[in-house]
This record gives C-alpha cells, sequence and structure tokens, in this order.
C-alpha cells in the first residue's frame, strides 16, 4: 500500500524503519554491517531520507579510510564537516542505536532497503518510458530501449562492473588451474575447442559458408553437445533463432543425427526406432529453446534475446541466419548499412546479456569462382565488411569433396569437413579437421575411430 503526502500525492516507495535498521546496526557492528552492506551493493541512492542518505555516505568513506566507526567518532567527524545537525545531531545517532533490537537482523533490513529502492527505480524507468512516448521517436526502437533498461534491473546490476581486483585473481585462478572453459561454452568438437577454449561470453562468432556445406548442422550439433553436456560437462541452456526452418524442422534433423539414422530410409528397422526413442529421450531432457519467427527485425530478435535470458537463463544464443534478418532503422540506406547495423546490434546484444553469440552467415559466390575449389576467405562474407569487423571469432566451414566429386568413397576424404578459424581475436588461428556424415547430418571429431568406411561412432 503506497503513502499519501499532506498534498495527497502519493510517496516514492521507501522503509524509514528499514533505514533506519541498517544505520543503527552499522552504527553498534560497523564491520561487518558495512561489509554486508557492500557485498549486496548497498548504495547512497538506495536510502530515500535525505539524512539516512548523508549519514550511510559518511559511514561509507570512514570504512573505506579504515577508520574506527562508532555513535562518537561518526558525530564528530559529522561535526567537523559542518553535517552534524543536517543528519539531526548526536539525539538522531543515538535514536538510531535505541530503535535497533539487534545488528544481527542487518541483513533483513539491507533486503528491504534494496527492495525499496528497485521499486523506486521501476517507477522512475517507467516514467521516462511515458515521457518518450509523447515523442517522435520509432516505436520499436523505443520499445526495444525500454525493455533493455527493464532487463538491467531485473538482472540486478546496482555496480557497473566487479571489482578489478576480484576478476584479477578470478581469472588468474582458471589459468593456473587449467580451467580455461569455465567461462565459456564448449562446442564439444575436441580440436575446435583446442583452439577456441570454447564460446565465450560477450563473443560474436560468426560461422560462415556458402549453401549446403552444413552450416547448419554444425551449428546443431554444437547446441546439442551444449545442451546435454557432451562427454560429462556442464549442460547449458540455449536459445536459437531459426529464421529458415521451423522448430520441427530442427527436432527431426537433431533426432536422425543424435540416433545416427539417415533421415530418408524407406524403411526403420527395431533398431532404428529404438535408437530414434533413445534420442528423444535425451534431447527431451535438453533445456533448448527454439524461437522460429521468420523474417525478424533485428531490435525485436534483442528483446526476445533478452527475455530468453530472463526466463530460461541461457547460457548461448545461436541465430541462423544473418542475411535473414532485417533493420527497419536501416533498410533505405542499402543492404551493406543495414547489415553493418544488424552486425553492430548483435554484438551489442552478446556484451548486455553476457553470452557468446554464435551466428551463421552465407558467404558469396567467391570460393566457387576460378581455381578456389570452393576454399573461402574472410573477404568473401557477404554484403558488408563490417561482419568481419565487428566478430570476435570467424569460422569459414568447407567441404572439399562437395567440389570434388571424383573422391572415392570411404577413403575418409570424402567426409572431410574444414573449420578455418579466420578470425581470432584473442587466440589462434588455423584449420581445423572434421568429419561431416551427410546422410545423418552429423559433425564429428576426425580421428581414428572412424576408420576408412566413415562409420558413425557410438557415444
Amino acid at each position: 500500500m503506497s503513502s499519501i503526502d499532506q498534498s495527497g500525492r502519493r510517496l516514492p516507495p521507501y522503509s524509514e524503519e528499514a533505514e533506519r535498521g541498517v544505520l543503527g546496526s552499522a552504527l553498534i557492528e560497523s564491520n561487518r554491517v558495512i561489509e554486508l552492506c557492500s557485498i549486496k551493493f548497498l548504495s547512497v541512492d538506495s536510502f530515500y531520507v535525505p539524512a539516512h542518505r548523508l549519514l550511510f555516505e559518511q559511514l561509507m568513506g570512514m570504512y573505506q579510510g579504515a577508520r574506527a566507526i562508532d555513535l562518537l567518532t561518526v558525530g564528530e567527524d559529522l561535526k567537523k564537516n559542518g553535517r552534524l545537525e543536517q543528519v539531526g545531531g548526536y539525539a538522531f545517532l543515538e535514536s538510531l542505536i535505541d530503535s535497533t533490537p539487534t545488528s544481527a537482523h542487518a541483513e533483513f533490513y539491507i533486503d528491504i532497503v534494496q527492495q525499496k529502492h528497485l521499486l523506486r527505480r521501476i517507477i522512475s524507468q517507467a516514467a521516462e518510458a511515458i515521457d518518450h512516448c509523447y515523442t517522435d521517436e520509432d516505436a520499436e526502437e523505443l520499445l526495444s530501449r525500454t525493455e533493455e533498461a527493464f532487463f538491467e534491473l531485473s538482472d540486478k546490476k546496482t555496480s557497473s562492473s566487479e571489482g578489478w581486483k576480484d576478476v584479477v585473481y578470478k581469472t588468474a585462478g582458471q589459468i593456473i588451474e587449467g580451467n580455461t572453459l569455465s567461462n565459456g561454452v564448449p562446442t564439444g568438437f575436441i580440436d575446435l575447442d583446442k583452439e577456441l577454449r570454447g564460446l565465450h561470453n560477450t563473443d560474436m562468432i560468426v560461422l560462415a559458408a556458402r549453401p549446403s556445406m552444413g552450416k547448419t548442422s554444425l551449428a546443431m550439433n554444437i547446441v546439442e553437445h551444449a545442451a546435454l553436456g557432451r562427454g560429462g560437462g556442464k549442460k547449458h541452456a540455449v536459445g536459437v533463432f531459426s529464421l529458415e526452418m521451423s522448430q520441427e524442422q530442427l527436432v527431426r534433423r537433431m533426432l536422425y543425427s543424435r540416433a545416427g539414422v539417415p533421415a530418408w530410409k524407406d524403411f526403420f528397422s527395431e533398431s532404428d526406432r529404438t535408437k530414434l526413442s533413445s534420442a528423444a529421450d535425451q534431447l527431451g531432457k535438453a533445456s533448448i529453446i527454439v524461437d522460429d519467427s521468420a523474417g525478424l527485425d533485428v531490435m525485436d530478435l534483442r528483446a526476445r534475446a533478452r527475455r530468453m535470458k530472463r526466463i530460461y537463463n541461457i547460457d548461448l544464443i545461436v541465430i541462423d541466419y544473418l542475411q535473414l534478418l532485417a533493420d527497419k532503422r536501416r533498410s533505405r540506406e542499402g543492404r551493406q548499412q543495414e547489415t553493418a547495423s544488424i552486425s553492430n546490434s548483435i554484438k551489442a546484444m552478446a556484451k548486455e546479456l553476457k553470452v557468446p553469440v554464435l551466428i551463421l552467415s552465407q558467404l558469396s559466390r567467391a570460393p566457387e569462382q576460378g581455381t578456389r575449389d570452393g576454399k573461402p576467405r574472410l573477404s568473401d562474407l557477404r554484403d558488408s565488411g563490417a561482419i568481419e569487423q565487428d566478430a570476435d571469432v570467424v569460422l569459414l566451414l568447407q567441404r572439399p569433396s562437395y567440389y570434388n566429386k571424383e573422391l572415392e568413397a570411404g577413403s575418409g576424404e570424402d567426409t572431410l569437413a574444414i573449420v578455418d578459424i579466420a578470425k581470432h581475436r584473442n587466440g589462434p588461428t588455423g584449420e581445423v579437421k572434421l568429419n561431416f556424415f551427410n546422410d545423418i547430418t552429423r559433425f564429428e571429431d576426425r580421428d581414428t575411430r572412424h576408420g576408412v568406411d566413415g562409420a558413425f561412432p557410438a557415444e
């Protein structure tokens, strides 16, 4: 229930008692309580009453200066700075201690203050959104900005970043322990993960190829590995935006691939049915969220991704594929400018949501011309050089057998797929070889398990 002032206006949500409880607890047991406030990111803005804000600022200043904090020292410091009367004098400080039953409940008081502060921030953000609605701003762009602002509130981003010292020690610990994939999502392919160290938060990873090279298959194999925790690893929630294929088509492809059963068989044996049933049981437990809306605008996609992150806490986003996205804000400026804007928005989304974003992209026809035999280059990225610039990692997929039909079946070369790490902002570039089994649209590590007959390995 909201409070009403003398003029009949509603007062912003706040709890004077909880604010007094926090301050009183800090005066009684300064080190523990103020450290709790720091851990929970309680700030001056969290307090509504002006005198409380001023006193909390004083307490934090003294704490950071490693000074003793009690009724006397705080009072003397406030007096020296000419602020003692502003907070209400020694009588006010004494009343804070007298009205605080026990400092043991400080964490409870802090939570109440934070909740009220969050409500005030929601009201402020909503009021700002209402004001913008009366301007001539683009409605969809405004909706996206508003959703982003509310997402930040729901994500409890009360601090701009982790402390430098904390990040240094955390990162050093991961390096020393050899835990290089702890902050990334493994692709599930051994050689690819050796080079990339997984797909890392805030990174935009572009997987590009000519049509029919299997880029959707490779992306969905990565989704499967991440969601099921291949090799006993951590299971990750994955969000998939499929602009070309329906959810049912993706599920069909993943079932056949997981089961190792060709999709176009005329007859399914009892063994095939058992494999498909087992694949369904495994995939049914995976946390894969598919949005198969066609013709998405990039701002709409970002809004949907925020909801996925908020509701399902996804660890990876896959988009299939870039050239099917639109940006209404730039559509009149030509496809090159529109694609540049889309690319920039996807990179911004990866940073905002703090997840890796794997986005598929078409290549131009250049690899099929001259003597290149389908070998792609970075310059072949279609529509805009901005894709290459924005991407942290660019993977170029090719299958030599697609252009060389004379390769003997079962030789091993007919299943060869090459993932060229053409750009790697934080690591090495180079080629990684995989096997691609076309009949079940599945990629696997290229090693001795496959033999010369290209048999599909059991997991």
